[in-house]
C-alpha cells in the first residue's frame, strides 16, 4: 500500500493556489522469517546415503554433502539449508519420507533461525 505526502511550495500569499506535489512512499515490508534445516545423526544411517540426500534435496556438490555428512557424524547435527517455512517445510518432509522409503532412520528438522 503507498502513501502520499503532499508538499507546498511557495509561500502562500500570492493568491494563485499552489498545486501540492505528490511524492509516493513506501511502506517497509517486514522480511519473513527463515528457518534452519538440520540433520541429526544415528547409528545406522549409511554416509552414503547422507551424502546422497544432501546432493539430491539441498543441491551440493560431492565434496559440500561430504563435508556435511562428516560434520553430522562427528558433530551430531548440521545445518544443511536455511529457508523460508514452507521451503523448509517441504524439505524435511522430501527426506523424511525418502529415508522411510529407503528403510533409514535418518532424522530431519527444522527451527526458527
Amino acid at each position: 500500500m503507498s502513501k502520499f505526502n503532499f508538499v507546498m511550495s511557495g509561500d502562500g500569499d500570492d493568491g494563485e493556489g499552489d498545486l501540492g506535489v505528490a511524492l509516493k512512499t513506501r511502506a517497509k515490508s517486514k522480511r519473513p522469517p527463515m528457518y534452519k534445516v538440520m540433520l541429526l545423526n544415528d547409528d545406522y544411517t549409511p554416509m552414503e546415503f547422507v551424502v546422497h540426500i544432501l546432493e539430491r534435496f539441498f543441491g551440493m556438490t560431492h565434496a559440500q554433502a561430504f563435508e556435511i555428512m562428516l560434520t553430522v557424524h562427528k558433530k551430531g547435527v548440521a545445518v544443511v539449508g536455511v529457508f523460508s517455512h514452507e521451503v523448509a517445510e517441504t524439505k524435511v518432509t522430501q527426506v523424511m519420507d525418502f529415508a522411510r522409503r529407503h528403510q533409514h532412520p535418518l532424522q530431519c528438522t527444522m527451527e526458527k533461525e
